[in-house]
């Protein structure tokens, strides 16, 4: 079946495009905003662009009356943010912050959870996500009347000491750390376990 786009309404296009492109990691961003209130939020649209510089990319929905949510809000105004990952020990937590809380709060607290100070930028780290990286804006596009593209340049990595097999050559125990990735519709999520590994093969010569 062709689903055409341009004919359909939001929530159908977001429930193909949800349901199709999957499993998403998810990056739980924390800012701050101009007052110094700590914000963060999960967000699946995301994912690394490049290492040469360290690139991702993060998609920011607005609110329905077309403002910016805190987390888009806070990028633009000191264009700084942290993208920490999610374990499983943490999905809870993770999702109580999903919750749609007024500017002054501070998710972070409401969640019960702990900040840790970065090295480059004013957001802090997440106490407990295996994987924190320190960002600073590059750029944002506007893809559309509801929602914005913010592209990071990644500064630094904090990786759980526990996690890491060879710090010169970058290499970590992954499948240790248990991340979870999200799925289709309805709050469905999915764990890293179930792997399978191909070699890469060589073109003939």
């Amino acid at each position: 079946m062709h689903f055409d786009f341009s004919a359909l309404p939001a929530q159908t296009v977001y429930n193909v495009l949800t349901s199709t492109v999957t499993p998403r990691p998810i990056a739980w961003v924390t800012t701050v905003s101009g007052k110094g209130v700590v914000n963060a939020a999960p967000f699946s649209f995301f994912n690394v662009m490049g290492h040469q510089p360290p690139t991702v990319a993060i998609g920011l929905m607005r609110h329905a009356n077309g403002e910016l949510k805190d987390s888009g809000a806070n990028i633009i105004e000191n264009g700084e943010f942290v993208v920490n990952l999610v374990p499983e020990s943490l999905v809870q937590q993770m999702n109580q912050t999903c919750a749609d809380y007024p500017p002054d709060v501070d998710e972070l607290a409401a969640a019960g959870l702990a900040a840790k100070p970065a090295v480059h930028v004013r957001p802090p780290l997440i106490e407990g996500s295996p994987v924190s990286l320190e960002c600073v804006s590059q750029a944002t596009v506007v893809t559309g009347p509801r929602q914005i593209v913010v592209i990071g340049r990644v500064l630094g990595a904090h990786v759980d000491d526990a996690y890491v097999q060879d710090a010169a050559r970058g290499y970590v125990d992954t499948p240790s750390m248990a991340l979870i990735a999200r799925m289709h519709g309805g709050g469905w999520y999915a764990r890293s376990t179930d792997l399978f590994q191909l070699a890469r093969p060589t073109a003939p010569a």
